[in-house]
């Protein structure tokens, strides 16, 4: 029986649309101080709309996690490469692992911190999302503990794109032509 070398489309799919909505939040959050914190009152609406955005996305950041999760474990993904070694496949399911952890904390820390205000939570302004039973006064500790989480997700994605790239140039295997459409794996007798 041959081995599975690469995603299921539906697989890279999920994967792509997570990513770039991550990427997409981190840097809407990274940026709406400097919006909210503007003289420029149509600065400060633009901070409004990209907050709206923000929450948005994070909501649907949960949606596609768990419809991507559901799929993993129905659908196993390819074998990792018999050249990796114990520590290497330990650290390639523990990364695996935090992501799905952080897919979900990140954006319900958010949510959380949306809930302790008075604002409704309207996804993609269409639908009124209800806020979590959470105090008010624990607005402080959803707000750090989010910005926290993403400072772990860009360091978690950073990890993985070196992992990825280590993949691709030096070890020349398939990991990261598995997950990334129209790459080819280098492989090493071809070098």
């Amino acid at each position: 029986m041959p081995t599975q070398r690469r995603y299921a489309r539906i697989a890279v799919v999920l994967h792509w649309l997570i990513a770039l909505a991550i990427i997409a939040n981190i840097i809407g959050g990274l940026t709406l101080d400097w919006f909210l914190d503007n003289a420029d009152p149509a600065m400060k609406a633009q901070g409004l709309v990209n907050i709206a955005l923000h929450k948005s996305v994070g909501l649907t950041i949960i949606l596609l996690t768990v419809v991507r999760l559901a799929w993993r474990l129905a659908n196993p993904p390819p074998a990792l490469p018999a050249h990796m070694t114990r520590l290497e496949r330990r650290l390639a399911q523990s990364s695996h692992a935090a992501f799905y952890l952080l897919m979900f904390a990140l954006p319900l820390s958010g949510w959380a911190l949306a809930s302790t205000g008075r604002a409704p939570i309207r996804w993609f302004g269409a639908l009124d999302v209800p806020h979590l039973p959470v105090a008010a006064s624990q607005r402080g500790l959803f707000g750090e503990g989010h910005e926290l989480l993403g400072w772990t997700m860009v360091a978690l994605l950073a990890l993985h794109i070196l992992a990825a790239l280590k993949h691709q140039i030096f070890d020349r295997d398939e990991v990261m032509a598995s997950m990334v459409p129209f790459v080819r794996a280098r492989r090493a007798d071809r070098a």
